[in-house]
């Protein structure tokens, strides 16, 4: 009985409350999965440490704003967040990664295929336009900062040295970019597929 570890669930609530040393334990004990997840996806230990890092930074912001709420769940929804990093990844680098279909649809899923016959090019070159559209129609701040992540694939720090923003700032520019995108166009039935 003594030696039972403490629950994910415990060391959230613990590290939410102020006790450092909580997240450290949770990291390390995870750290080999989430880390053989990232490598498997993408091949190259130094882009699985950033990427390994960029899903921590994450996951410690989300627990900061009280955001979480997934329940005895932590390891799944830290899989989910590194995930969508390695999409982002590939998206920006412009290769898509080798996963099973997972069903997923993403904005810019449909970006950056190389493989493309001329039909199929003028309909990405179209969604291209499209998804330009809708990011002409976000608050001049979030543009910016999706933009420097998207089409540039400037790092959160690059942007933050960029625009005099902190990297937190920017983070949370890059997610309501993404909200309000995301509600554009649910609000107008955009379909954007290939």
């Amino acid at each position: 009985m003594y030696n039972e570890p403490i629950s994910d669930a415990i060391l959230v609530s613990s590290y939410i409350k102020g006790n450092e040393s909580s997240l450290e334990t949770l990291i390390n004990r995870h750290k080999q999965r989430i880390y053989s997840f990232i490598y498997s996806k993408v091949y190259d230990r130094d882009i699985t440490e950033d990427i390994f890092q960029d899903t921590f930074i994450k996951v410690i912001k989300t627990l900061k704003r009280g955001a979480y709420n997934e329940e005895g769940k932590f390891l799944p929804w830290v899989m989910r967040i590194a995930h969508n990093l390695v999409i982002d990844y590939f998206r920006k680098n412009s290769r898509m990664p080798k996963f099973d279909n997972t069903g997923e649809f993403s904005i810019f899923s449909v970006l950056g295929d190389p493989t493309l016959n001329a039909e199929k090019k003028l309909i990405k070159d179209q969604v291209d336009n499209d998804v330009r559209r809708l990011i002409n129609k976000l608050p001049d701040d979030q543009k910016e900062v999706l933009l420097m992540r998207i089409y540039d694939d400037m790092s959160f720090k690059e942007i933050s040295d960029r625009t005099g923003v902190s990297i937190n700032t920017a983070l949370g520019r890059m997610r309501y970019a993404l909200i309000n995108l995301r509600k554009i166009i649910d609000k107008h039935n955009i379909v954007l597929t290939n």
